[in-house]
């Protein structure tokens, strides 16, 4: 399959190719390398004593006392509480701020046009503090309707932007069947819409999933504070750099198993290769609905043709 952007690389080019990916990947692996024997060499502080390396057991014998782990999973387990409560709320927002925005009524249009910029230009960071100091809401209240704000804000434009790129056959189709331009907009467009931008709604909610570490400003209990803040008070600076990194591979096998339901999610609800989606059935019943009566016509013709010949020839028999 030939590229219209540009031209197949011819075997030079391939080769050329080759050659700097398996530099790019040395130099990769030699960075990689540097920093872990970096990080495993001892140290010396400003007073001359020596300090292990961070790969050293003794910065890791925390992790044999199981109450470490319990306060880390307590601290997991509030990230991901306010993940999925502001995640719900966020793709709720999300679908109200897409029909606001797609309004045909301006007054309707235009504020929720502004609402949207103003709270898509908003740090995620100030829109938490300033609802935790204006309304006097808790730390958890403030970090969910922060990221449910915000969050919500960027995956209705997303919406508006899948029902914007559907084709126009779809919502008038709906209006000629007598369907009302709101029950089109929530049976046929948004739908379509919805499934269109799935990849990047979920991609948003990984971002929202990240974005709960904000809330250690706030006080709350999520795992970034517990982890670095909590237990490397109570422990020392010590097993800072052990708790640091653990709560980093917590977090990274958090975002990959989503990502990873999110490659479920889209591959599983995506037109598959080889079926016809509905548009393209849309189109193929029209199709046969406009030739039908093209081939019946052309048959009765035919079929009337040759009577009239068959009655020609019979007048000349008698």
């Amino acid at each position: 399959m030939t590229s219209v952007l540009y031209d197949a690389p011819g075997p030079k080019a391939r080769a050329r190719s080759r050659m700097f990916s398996i530099i790019g990947g040395v130099l990769i692996a030699a960075g990689l390398v540097w920093l872990i024997l970096t990080l495993g060499a001892p140290r010396t502080t400003v007073s001359g004593a020596v300090q292990p390396g961070m790969w050293d057991p003794t910065r890791w014998d925390i992790f044999n006392d199981l109450e470490v782990w319990r306060s880390l999973g307590r601290g997991a387990l509030a990230t991901l509480q306010m993940a999925g409560v502001a995640a719900v709320l966020a793709i709720v927002l999300g679908v109200l701020f897409s029909f606001g925005r797609a309004s045909e009524t301006a007054w309707i249009r235009i504020p929720t046009t502004v609402i949207l910029e103003f709270f898509r230009g908003m740090p995620v960071l100030l829109m938490m503090l300033f609802i935790l100091l204006v309304f006097s809401t808790g730390a958890f209240m403030a970090g969910v309707a922060a990221l449910a704000v915000y969050n919500g804000a960027i995956i209705g434009e997303a919406l508006r932007a899948g029902i914007r790129s559907l084709p126009r056959g779809q919502r008038e189709a709906g209006l000629a069947i007598g369907l009302t331009p709101t029950q089109t907009r929530f049976r046929i467009e948004f739908p379509q819409a919805f499934r269109q931008m799935l990849p990047i709604i979920i991609a948003q909610l990984i971002v929202l999933l990240k974005d709960t570490s904000l809330a250690y400003v706030l006080g709350y209990s999520e795992l970034l504070r517990v982890g670095v803040n909590n237990l490397s008070s109570f422990f020392g600076n010590r097993y800072a750099f052990s708790l640091f990194f653990v709560v980093l591979a917590i977090y990274l096998a958090m975002n990959l198993l989503l990502s990873w339901i999110a490659r479920r999610v889209a591959r599983s609800t995506g037109p598959r290769a080889g079926k016809p989606t509905a548009t393209n059935l849309a189109a193929l019943g029209s199709t046969t609905l406009t030739d039908q009566p093209l081939q019946g016509s052309t048959s009765a013709g035919a079929a009337s043709g040759g009577a009239e010949a068959e009655g020609r020839g019979d007048a000349r028999g008698h």
